[in-house]
């Protein structure tokens, strides 16, 4: 028996099917729907796609880092909020991601946990 009581053949079609599925996303955007231009409405709304995406993948590393065992940590949320800050300023997103890692980086030096 393998992790969570699966055996090799169970994780093997488990891995299998999650593929295909996961295919089967991506041929029908990309395949079927490819070469058609798609409606105004549904273009307007997968602009918001990355802005609604990226919020939820980092404020988890942000309120609760691995780092620091789940607890919040004023350095993370100092970097964080630099990032928005010149983020909101410059309207650009490299000057945003570098100004959150050398607050990040920076402080981490400081305080001698680099």
């Amino acid at each position: 028996m393998g992790a969570l009581g699966y055996s090799s053949v169970q994780i093997w079609l488990i891995i299998v099917l999650l593929a295909l599925g996961t295919f089967a996303l991506r041929f029908s955007f990309l395949a079927i729907l490819g070469d058609r231009t798609l409606p105004p409405f549904l273009l307007r709304l997968l602009r918001y796609t990355p802005v609604a995406v990226i919020p939820g993948m980092v404020a988890p590393l942000v309120l609760w880092p691995a780092a620091t065992g789940g607890e919040p940590d004023p350095l993370r949320l100092a970097a964080a909020a630099a990032t928005l800050f010149v983020g909101v300023a410059t309207r650009n997103v490299i000057w945003a991601i570098l100004a959150g890692a050398v607050v990040l980086v920076g402080g981490l030096g400081l305080t001698g946990q680099l």
